[in-house]
């Protein structure tokens, strides 16, 4: 095997580089004040506001950071009793759940049969939503059983809240499905 000049120059450095570093962790140094010193020049001249984890319903105490109205960092609160600075995996994601540039930002819909996505306006989506709810309800509701027993209700829609709403506006939910008819009601921070 032909080692180039650069070739051992570059091992070499990565060697020794390597070596210097295992001998600082051996030695019992650790990189968490340069981290801590990092995290706190992020946030230095921002703004704390506290806020509650949308996630799920423990409302876990949250901090969020923003400087000229931008969100730059959320950690959780060390102040709360429910989890003392601490997030879960979902209550770690806020900060992306808000900045992330993959977020989807328009309404798509992908016709029957086709293969690709279009892009279409808020109202009209809102519009075919509600006509195929009224459709489906229509065809499928059940207001008494065979035995003659009182149910009022649509065994052909299922509600899923999503894990970013809160407990109000999944409680709100709750009674627009009940009133509906639906009986399979479920949300998604709990599965």
């Amino acid at each position: 095997m032909q080692v180039s000049r650069r070739d051992f120059l570059r091992l070499t450095a990565s060697g020794g580089a390597g070596t210097a570093i295992g001998g600082l962790v051996g030695l019992g140094v650790t990189l968490a004040p340069a981290t801590a010193r990092a995290q706190e020049l992020r946030i230095k001249d921002a703004k704390t506001t506290p806020s509650i984890c949308p996630f799920c319903s423990v409302g876990c105490a949250t901090l969020i950071h923003t400087i000229n109205g931008k969100i730059v960092n959320i950690e959780g609160d060390p102040r709360s009793p429910h989890n003392e600075r601490t997030l879960c995996p979902k209550g770690a994601a806020i900060y992306q759940l808000h900045v992330n540039p993959n977020r989807s930002t328009k309404v798509l819909h992908r016709k029957p049969g086709a293969s690709d996505w279009d892009v279409v306006e808020l109202e009209w989506a809102m519009d075919r939503v509600a006509e195929l709810i009224k459709k489906t309800r229509e065809e499928t509701f059940i207001e008494k059983l065979p035995n003659g027993k009182l149910v009022n209700m649509t065994p052909a829609i299922f509600a899923l809240g999503g894990a970013t709403l809160d407990n109000e506006f999944n409680h709100v939910c709750q009674k627009f499905w009940r009133g509906l008819g639906v009986v399979a009601i479920e949300n998604q921070a709990r599965i």
